[in-house]
């Protein structure tokens, strides 16, 4: 077997986080990349052509059985609702109708949730805005994994179970590292969604509603666009917390994968991420990044220098709430 290395901790630094300082860099150099802020026009229509196209999966599974319910969900309507995963996080920036319109952003967010049978976008906003923050935070980011997950999934036998438990971790997560109180927007998503998810099994049966749901926790976690959660942040190399992916399934994700362009820049939508890394081309051709999603899956589960205390973590002080 050879010599093998696990880590048995986070890899702590004392620095304050790179985007900020590349951010400064870049748009004193580029200040042309402002102009690249803003909503995007086009994310509300695309968005509502997704949940559409789920509402009307719903009535063509409701006769299909049980099988073929679980493979159209893994296949099909899991991959519809992972990506609308990933449209809540841009329509978490205000991206879909601006920073003047936040409530019409979060109602487009708890639209957006519907086909994913669990309220979601209310709860991920609340949380998101500290990842950006205070990225790498110390009980503040809660996309960091516990000291219980580092410890225990070492093995790639754990590991692999850990990619499948995702979901599970990433919903409970945050009520033991850093709780906060429930707030009026998540009571609200949590009325409409589980509303919607009565109605539709109402009018077609509980198959369309396990069709929904289990594909949203399937394709969270062990599948090729679940990649994006351990290409983010996971430290392939010491000394570099956020990675980019350059692969085809950006197509699929909202370009999520223009991960280092979008902490430098969250305010710019997935669509016009890929102006800003070829306008500042000399400050991220030259980092490392990855190609292949489903590469840093097999790498991650058995390359025995991976796991999930592959982090970088630092002490943060907690910005004046404005």
């Amino acid at each position: 077997m050879g010599n093998r290395v696990t880590r048995e901790d986070f890899e702590w630094v004392y620095t304050e986080q790179p985007h900020t300082q590349r951010r400064k860099e870049i748009l004193a150099k580029y200040p042309e990349i402002k102009n690249l802020m803003g909503p995007d026009p086009h994310l509300k229509w695309i968005v509502s052509g997704m949940v559409f196209m789920q509402l009307l999966a719903c009535f063509l599974v409701k006769d299909l059985s049980w099988k073929w319910i679980f493979f159209w969900a893994y296949a099909f309507g899991g991959c519809i609702n992972h990506s609308l995963t990933l449209a809540i996080h841009d329509i978490s920036h205000n991206v879909a109708f601006g920073n003047k319109q936040a409530r019409w952003n979060r109602w487009f967010a708890v639209f957006a949730n519907l086909p994913i049978g669990i309220p979601y976008s209310a709860s991920f906003k609340k949380y998101h805005i500290d990842h950006h923050r205070y990225l790498g935070g110390d009980s503040l980011d809660v996309d960091i994994p516990t000291d219980f997950e580092g410890w225990f999934f070492c093995t790639p036998l754990r590991k692999l179970l850990w990619l499948f438990l995702q979901p599970l971790f990433y919903s409970l997560r945050p009520l033991y590292v850093n709780p906060k109180a429930i707030t009026r927007m998540e009571i609200l998503n949590a009325l409409v969604q589980f509303s919607t998810d009565l109605i539709i099994y109402y009018l077609w049966g509980l198959k369309p509603v396990i069709y929904l749901i289990a594909g949203t926790i399937l394709c969270l976690g062990f599948h090729p666009i679940s990649g994006h959660f351990i290409a983010e942040h996971y430290m392939f190399l010491k000394g570099y917390e956020t990675y980019s992916y350059y692969g085809p399934l950006n197509w699929l994700t909202f370009n999520v994968g223009y991960h280092m362009e979008h902490h430098d820049f969250p305010s710019i939508p997935g669509c016009r991420l890929p102006m800003v890394k070829k306008i500042a081309a000399e400050y991220y051709d030259n980092l490392p990044h990855h190609q292949s999603w489903i590469r840093v899956l097999w790498d991650f589960v058995f390359d025995d220098t991976l796991g999930p205390y592959s982090r970088v973590k630092r002490l943060c002080k907690l910005a004046k709430e404005s």
